[in-house]
Parts: C-alpha cells; structure tokens; sequence
C-alpha cells in the first residue's frame, strides 16, 4: 500500500527549522515512533508541500525533506504587526488584564470576522499593546526528517468527518 488520498497515514519524525541559510536549525518538534503523528492524506489540513513529499511512499519509507518559508507558513509580514488600543483589554472595571496579556505571551484573540487567531505580546504601552499575529514559523524554512510506520485505508467515518478517529472510534 503507498500512500495517497484517503489513506490514515503514521510517521515518526524530526522537525527543525532555520530562517535563513546562516541560521543554525532549531529543534522544533519530535514524533517517536511511540507517539507518531498520525493523519488523513489529503483532507487539506497539512501542510500541501508536506503531504506532496510523502505522496507515494510506503511503510518503511524514509524520508528527508526541506520545504522553503514561502510553502510552510509563509513569509514574515509587518503587516500583521498590530497595535491594539489598551482598553481593548480592560475589564468591565476598567482593570488591564495583566494576568494574560504580559510580554512574550501568546494570547488568543479574535478579529472582526470571528476568525481566530494567536498574537505574540511584543509591547505594552499606556496607549496600546503590539501584537504579532503572524505565525510563529512564518518566514522559516522547514526541515522534516522521518520514517513512513503505517498506511491504511480510512474509515467512511474518517473520510466523511474529514480526520482520523483514534482507537475506538469516535471521540469529539
């Protein structure tokens, strides 16, 4: 069995990332072979150069792979640099919510469509608070080093809810 749509595919791996070619690549996350990453192959929730680079491999597989900053999570933009208004973050006391919004925290947020979204805290001023609300990997390049464990066919379950269910069925 190789791996292509519709099929519930296992991979242990090693992520790193560098964001320029004189950086030296960070360790961002593992896979073990005991806690694989386990996903739907091509239900659109990855990665697209991700699951292009595992396409057609089968159990037993290596693979090592780069996929640049343009095709991961996109190019660092100052656009999504924002400054808030401070009372944005008032309670209905008129108290700043410290508690949450602190530097270097990652803070979820909403924006006027009702989209979600995760801003970085970079300043708080008496005036406003400066967010990032790009991705944290944005502007880096990828690294994905792994082994192809498993590969089978989904469940109609899986195919219609558009993801794996883990072992025993349904749990969401």
């Amino acid at each position: 069995m190789i791996i292509e749509s519709n099929k519930v595919v296992s991979v242990n791996y090693k992520l790193t990332a560098k964001k320029d070619k004189t950086s030296e690549e960070a360790h961002i996350e593992t896979a073990d072979d005991s806690h694989p990453f386990v996903f739907l192959f091509g239900a659109g929730g990855l990665l697209e150069a991700f699951e292009k680079n595992l396409g057609g491999k089968k159990v037993g597989d290596g693979f090592d792979f780069y996929i640049d900053a343009a095709n991961a999570y996109g190019l660092h933009d100052e656009n999504h640099i924002v400054s808030i208004p401070v009372d944005a973050f008032h309670d209905d006391k008129g108290k700043f919510d410290s508690e949450h919004i602190q530097l270097g925290k990652i803070v979820p947020m909403m924006d006027n469509h009702g989209n979600r979204l995760q801003g970085l805290v970079k300043e708080i001023t008496i005036q406003h608070v400066r967010m990032d609300f790009n991705h944290p990997l944005a502007g880096h390049e990828l690294h994905f080093v792994g082994k192809v464990l498993e590969i089978r066919n989904a469940t109609p379950d899986e195919l219609s809810h558009g993801h794996v269910h883990g072992p025993g069925g349904h749990h969401h």
